[in-house]
Formats: C-alpha cells, sequence, structure tokens
C-alpha cells in the first residue's frame, strides 16, 4: 500500500498537513500530529503495515509494541476513508 499520489504533504512551522488534489472523494486538508505524519512519510514507498510498525519502533524504541500497532492500524483506517491510499 502507498499514499495516493493525488494527495500531497506539507509542513509549515513546524504542522503536517495531508492535502487533497483533483479528482479525489475527500475535498479538504487534514492536520496531522506527528506519528500521523510520520506514517504518512512511510506511505511515500510501497510499505506494509508491519513495516510501518517496525519503523515507528526503531524511532520510539519505548513505545508499546501493542499501542504503535493500534495507531498505525488507526491511522492507516482514517486514511483509506478519505481515499488517500492506494492497495
Amino acid at each position: 500500500m502507498k499514499l495516493d499520489p493525488r494527495f500531497l504533504t506539507h509542513v509549515t512551522k513546524g504542522e503536517h498537513y495531508l492535502i487533497a488534489m483533483g479528482d479525489v472523494k475527500f475535498k479538504g486538508i487534514v492536520k496531522n500530529n506527528n506519528t500521523a505524519a510520520f506514517i504518512i512519510e512511510c506511505l511515500k514507498k510501497d510499505v506494509t503495515e508491519e513495516e510501518i510498525v517496525e519503523k515507528l519502533m526503531k524511532e520510539y524504541s519505548e513505545a508499546d509494541p501493542e499501542t504503535v500497532r493500534r495507531d498505525v492500524g488507526n491511522v492507516i483506517e482514517k486514511l483509506r476513508g478519505i481515499g488517500a491510499i492506494v492497495e
């Protein structure tokens, strides 16, 4: 899976945004927290959910693996819901 190329990312003043461009069902901008922004950056290349979990665990080694899995799953489901992921 990966980020649909019709969605752009932008960072301004430390804030991370996902912006819908072109002909997509979601029309708008999503402001992301640091975890969601990390996941979206991972999705710029073809990646599995488990690979994202592994990358987050390397970045935040003190994090609880089950919490990381749950958070990654939640973000991915929300991105799917707005059509931002290509399977």
